[in-house]
């Protein structure tokens, strides 16, 4: 039977009594609360104890923070307010260091030394051909109130100045508090310097130090007004070594302080601050003979077998004198010879005759010259990573018509000299190994590069459409040049070596020579590409470019032998 509870009766006993099974919940069926957050538990209250004790704690930290603030203000006020009006603050320069720049084994070609100069590193180089390659850098400057007007190191030349951005690095910030006596009452960093960014080169300065050694003594011995060499790696690019004589001293130009030296730089009848291989112009002479030949061939101007006669000289009709004779010499009679034989001894009769045509032998023609020079990069920049790169210059009915407006008419004569890397013919030394790179690895123009690894350098490649013959026919004659030929000082038992030498009459008489040589080894798989050039030495002399390359040749055989497998 079922009671009737009033509404009454319940309030009173709900007030009263409240059965057990209504608070606690059975803890091993606690329904779908989640017992990791005490659901479904009765909560402990605070104990007055806690509170207490946090109490007490604010407490005391508040009456500290008071009585603090009461010293600052009332105690010591008048003290820091005299000296909030006697102090500055000062936002100060905190310079970071400059990027390392390193050759391809880790070898410091310039780094950052601590010396007398309190706010920055000094930059230190490594000595006797490197300038040129590396470059030098501007300091910080102050002005007469001691403040830095350039904040900054600045890269004037070389790689210092070609990758200037990356191997500056972040200056940062410090404040610091001074009294009116100068003295130091607070320093606080606000941002810190970050150091810029370490370069790793291709250059094995092994090779460098060897070469520019060498060019150094010939120069001084034979009286060569400079020279320059290059090593370059034909697979990538990769320049192992760039060498120009005479050079700079990097510590001196950074530094700028010793005045009588530098005015001496200026003052150098030998251009101390050019850099030959890539910013020098120069006559190239027979060097170009491999180029002019791919051309020939590729015209199909002569055959590869074909003999023509060198007696010594040709002839052809004098324009200004019909009843005379214009003579062409080849630098000694050569009998007969096809391009092979050509190319090993050198001939100039030959390479007037397929350049600019005699009697039945068809001629390339100067616009076709130009055509092939510039193919294999001649003429052009390189697109090396260095400042100051020229162009150079491949002769040319318009090139004459600007540069001789009174005698502006082109005449074959002017093939026969171009032909044979004369004339007005002008090219840089990395132009030229970069040309004989593309002879050697059968048609790949690289781009020359001296960042280590540089993926985006070693991508860029002109694929040059040649027959394989035709570079085997070239490679031939270089081959037969080191064996019988003009290139004999580079005939060593060690290895294989493919060349050309050259020799181009320079001043205003002809009264001095440029001495050249380049090719590549090893021969039956070619890895690096050379180029040597002795500028302005007497023509009385028989040393050169050629004998340059041989002192390395062997300095390689004795201490570095695998650049020769």
């Amino acid at each position: 039977m079922i009671r009737k509870i009033s509404k009454s009766k319940k309030i009173k006993n709900a007030n009263n009594y409240v059965a057990p099974d209504e608070i606690f919940l059975d803890s091993q069926n606690i329904g779908n609360f989640d017992i990791q957050q005490f659901e479904g538990r009765i909560e402990r209250p605070v104990s007055k104890k806690t509170i207490f004790f946090l109490g007490t704690f604010f407490f005391i930290c508040g009456c500290l923070f008071v009585t603090r603030l009461g010293i600052l203000q009332i105690k010591k006020g008048e003290a820091y307010f005299k000296r909030s009006q006697n102090n500055t603050l000062n936002k100060q320069i905190l310079f970071a260091d400059r990027g390392i720049i390193y050759d391809r084994n880790k070898k410091e070609l310039a780094w950052n030394k601590k010396g007398d100069l309190a706010d920055f590193s000094s930059r230190a180089y490594l000595a006797n051909g490197f300038s040129h390659l590396v470059g030098y850098v501007s300091y910080p400057a102050k002005d007469k109130s001691g403040n830095y007007w350039r904040p900054n190191f600045t890269g004037k030349d070389g790689l210092e100045k070609q990758y200037d951005t990356q191997l500056q690095g972040t200056n940062g910030v410090k404040i610091v508090e001074t009294d009116v006596q100068g003295k130091i009452y607070s320093e606080n960093i606000v941002n810190a310097p970050q150091r810029g960014a370490d370069l790793d080169l291709t250059i094995d300065s092994r090779i460098q130090s060897q070469l520019f050694s060498s060019i150094k003594n010939l120069a001084n011995q034979v009286s060569f007004k400079g020279g320059a060499a290059m090593i370059m790696d034909v697979t990538n690019g990769q320049i192992l070594a760039s060498v120009s004589y005479p050079e700079y001293d990097s510590d001196i130009l950074s530094q700028g302080k010793d005045a009588v030296t530098i005015n001496g730089y200026l003052n150098n009848k030998n251009q101390v601050f050019m850099d030959r291989t890539s910013s020098g112009l120069y006559t190239p002479g027979s060097i170009v003979k491999p180029v002019i030949s791919m051309g020939a061939l590729q015209e199909k101007v002569i055959d590869p077998l074909t003999k023509i006669l060198s007696t010594g000289s040709i002839s052809i009709p004098n324009p200004y004198d019909k009843t005379k004779e214009t003579i062409f010499k080849d630098w000694r009679p050569q009998g007969w010879v096809d391009m092979r034989d050509a190319i090993a001894v050198s001939s100039d009769v030959y390479f007037y005759e397929i350049g600019g045509g005699f009697q039945s032998q068809k001629g390339l023609g100067i616009a076709n010259i130009e055509k092939y020079s510039r193919m294999f990069g001649i003429g052009e920049k390189t697109g090396v990573d260095l400042p100051d790169e020229k162009e150079g210059v491949i002769p040319s009915p318009e090139w004459k018509a600007i540069n001789f407006p009174k005698d502006s008419a082109w005449r074959v004569g002017d093939t026969y000299h171009t032909a044979i890397g004369q004339y007005g013919y002008q090219v840089t030394p990395i132009q030229m190994v970069r040309a004989i790179s593309a002879v050697a690895n059968y048609g790949k123009l690289l781009t020359p590069h001296f960042l280590l690894n540089d993926i985006e350098k070693e991508n860029q490649i002109t694929n040059l459409d040649f027959s394989k013959s035709y570079f085997d026919v070239v490679h031939e004659g270089m081959r037969r040049s080191v064996l019988t030929g003009t290139s004999v000082a580079l005939n060593v038992p060690y290895v294989q070596v493919a060349a050309k030498t050259g020799t181009a009459q320079v001043g205003v008489a002809n009264d001095k020579v440029n001495s050249w040589v380049t090719g590549f080894f090893p021969y039956d798989h070619p890895h690096y590409a050379f180029i040597v050039m002795m500028e302005a030495g007497p023509t009385t002399n028989g040393v050169g470019g050629a004998y340059i390359m041989r002192q390395l040749l062997d300095y390689l055989n004795q201490n570095i032998p695998e650049y020769l497998k």
